[in-house]
C-alpha cells in the first residue's frame, strides 16, 4: 500500500509523501504550516497534494482560485467532515448516522437568531452584562490594579458570554459557579487540538473527566435553573427535546458544543485585538479618540455608574476600531479551509486549469498564507491599525498582481463552513474594546514580545505562547 500511493493518475498534482509510512510529512507540517507550505509552493507551484497522517491533502494556494473551490459545494463538502469531528470532540452521537432526521438541518436553522433584528436583541444583553461584569471586576480600580492580559480578557469574555447564551446563575456565589465551568473549560480547551487531530481522549490525562464533568453542567436540570438565556439556546433545547433517541447526555454535549464554539475563538482573538492596541499608542489613541467622539455625539457618559447604549449601525461606524481589530485577525488566524471529496472528479479552475480529484481526497484552503502575503499586505508582519481604512471609509479593495481580490480576510472561514456566529463575535469583541477604553486608563506593564503559539495551526485563532501583565484604572 505505502509504494502504491507513488502511482499519479494524470491531471492529478505533484504529492508530497514523506518517508515514515502513515505519519507522511505530519510532523512537519505540525511544527510549521505556514512555512512548509510557502516552501512548497515555492517548489511545486500553487497546487500540490502533501500526505498528512493517512490523509491526501491537495492545497490549493492561489487566492483567485478560492472561488472555485468555495462554490462548488455540491462535489466538496464540509459538513459531514466538521459532523464527525464535533462529535468526536464533544462526545455526542454524530448527527450524519440517520438516528436524527433532519436534525442538523434544524439546528443550522437556528442561526437565524445571530443575524439580524435577533442579533440585536442578543447583543444588547452582551452590553448589558459586559457592564455589569467590568462593574463587578473593576469598580473599586480608582488607584492602578494590574492583571495578566490573558486571564482578564478570558475571565471577563467567558462570563460575559455564558451569562448571554445560557442565563445567570442564580446562587449567591454565581460568579464563583461560572470561574469553576471556566477553569475547566480552560483545561479541556488545552486538550483540543490534540482531539481534533483525531487522538483518542484516553491518552490525553484527566481531559476525559474535565469534559464529562463540563457537559453535566448542562444537563437540563441544571440549564433550567438559570435566569434570562437567549433565543438561539432556547430553540437548540426545543429541537433536542423532539428527538427521543438522544439522551440527556447527548443533549448537554451539544450545548457544551455550542459553549466552546462561542468563546474558543474569541477569547484569544479578543486577547490578541487589546494586547496590539496597547503596544501601539497611536492606534489606542485614535481608537479611544473615536470612542470619545461617539459618546459625546450622542450625549452619554462614560463614568463607571453610567450605562452606555449602543445601536448595531453604531458600532458599524467606528471604522478605527473595526479596522484594528480585523488588523489583528489577519495576524493571528490560522484556519484551515477543509472540503471533502464526495466523487472521483475533476475540479475546473481559472486559466483552464484542472485538478483531478479522488473520492475522498481533502481540498484545503489556508488563508494565514493570503493574510501574509507581502502583495496583498505591505509589510505584513507589522501591525498597522488602519489598513482597512481609505479616506476615512472602510477600505474592500485589496489587490494581488494587479487584480481584485475576491477573499482578501478570512478568519471565519468561508462558503458553507463560515463561521454562522461571527456578527456575534465580531460585535462581542468590539463591546469589550469599547468599555475597556472609554471606562480606563490601560497600559502595559512588561515590554516583552508575546508571540504566537503554533500548537492550533490550522484550527482557528493562535493563543498567545505567554501571558504578559497590564494595568488599568477608571478614567478621570
Amino acid at each position: 500500500f505505502f509504494f502504491s500511493v507513488f502511482n499519479r493518475k494524470t491531471g492529478e498534482p505533484p504529492l508530497i509523501n514523506g518517508w515514515i509510512p502513515y505519519l507522511g510529512k505530519a510532523l512537519i507540517f505540525r511544527k510549521d504550516a505556514f512555512k512548509f507550505l510557502l516552501d512548497q509552493q515555492k517548489k511545486l507551484g500553487d497546487i500540490f497534494t502533501v500526505h498528512i497522517a493517512g490523509r491526501y491533502i491537495t492545497f490549493i494556494m492561489d487566492p483567485f482560485q478560492y472561488v472555485y473551490v468555495i462554490r462548488n459545494s455540491k462535489q466538496l463538502e464540509f459538513h459531514e467532515f466538521a459532523d464527525k469531528m464535533a462529535s468526536k470532540t464533544f462526545d455526542y452521537p454524530a448527527l450524519s448516522k440517520g438516528k436524527f432526521p433532519d436534525l442538523k438541518e434544524n439546528l443550522h436553522r437556528i442561526y437565524q437568531y445571530l443575524q439580524g433584528k435577533p442579533l440585536d436583541i442578543i447583543s444588547d444583553h452582551m452590553m448589558k452584562n459586559l457592564q455589569d461584569i467590568f462593574e463587578w471586576k473593576c469598580s473599586q480600580a480608582t488607584d492602578w490594579e494590574t492583571e495578566k492580559m490573558y486571564k482578564f480578557c478570558c475571565s471577563v469574555m467567558f462570563e460575559a458570554s455564558f451569562v448571554t447564551l445560557y442565563g445567570r446563575v442564580p446562587a449567591a456565589d454565581g460568579h464563583k459557579v461560572i470561574s469553576e465551568i471556566r477553569d475547566k473549560f480552560i483545561k479541556f480547551d488545552a486538550s483540543f487540538p490534540y482531539l481534533a487531530a483525531n487522538i483518542p481522549i484516553e491518552l490525553l490525562g484527566a481531559t476525559k473527566k474535565v469534559r464529562k464533568e463540563l457537559i453535566h453542567h448542562f444537563l437540563l436540570q441544571n440549564m433550567t435553573k438559570w435566569l434570562g438565556g437567549s433565543k438561539v439556546v432556547q430553540a437548540r433545547q426545543d429541537i433536542f427535546e423532539k428527538y427521543e433517541l438522544l439522551g440527556d447526555y447527548d443533549k448537554a454535549a451539544h450545548h457544551f458544543a455550542f459553549l466552546w464554539a462561542s468563546v474558543g475563538n474569541t477569547i484569544p482573538a479578543t486577547f490578541w485585538a487589546m494586547y496590539y492596541l496597547l503596544r501601539h499608542p497611536e492606534a489606542l489613541a485614535a481608537v479611544r479618540d473615536e470612542i470619545d467622539h461617539l459618546l459625546q455625539s450622542t450625549g452619554q457618559k462614560r463614568g463607571p455608574t453610567y450605562n452606555i447604549h449602543l445601536t448595531r449601525e453604531q458600532l458599524d461606524n467606528l471604522v478605527y476600531l473595526e479596522s484594528a481589530l480585523n488588523e489583528s485577525l489577519r495576524m493571528c488566524s490560522s484556519s484551515m479551509n477543509i472540503r471533502i471529496s464526495q466523487e472521483d472528479f475533476v475540479l475546473k479552475l481559472e486559466g483552464n486549469q484542472e485538478v483531478g480529484l479522488r473520492k475522498g481526497d481533502w481540498i484545503a484552503l489556508y488563508p494565514q498564507i493570503l493574510h501574509m502575503d507581502p502583495e496583498v499586505y505591505e509589510d505584513p508582519k507589522e501591525y498597522k491599525f488602519d489598513r482597512y481604512i481609505e479616506n476615512g471609509k472602510k477600505k474592500t479593495t485589496f489587490y494581488k498582481a494587479g487584480r481584485k481580490l475576491k477573499y482578501f480576510l478570512m478568519p471565519f472561514g468561508s462558503g458553507i463552513s463560515m463561521c454562522p456566529g461571527r456578527f456575534l463575535a465580531m460585535n462581542e469583541m468590539k463591546m469589550f474594546l469599547f468599555l475597556l477604553l472609554a471606562r480606563f486608563d490601560v497600559e502595559l506593564v512588561e515590554n516583552k514580545a508575546v508571540r504566537l503559539d503554533n500548537s492550533r495551526m490550522g484550527l482557528g485563532i493562535l493563543l498567545p505562547d505567554v501571558d504578559i501583565a497590564f494595568r488599568y484604572k477608571l478614567r478621570s
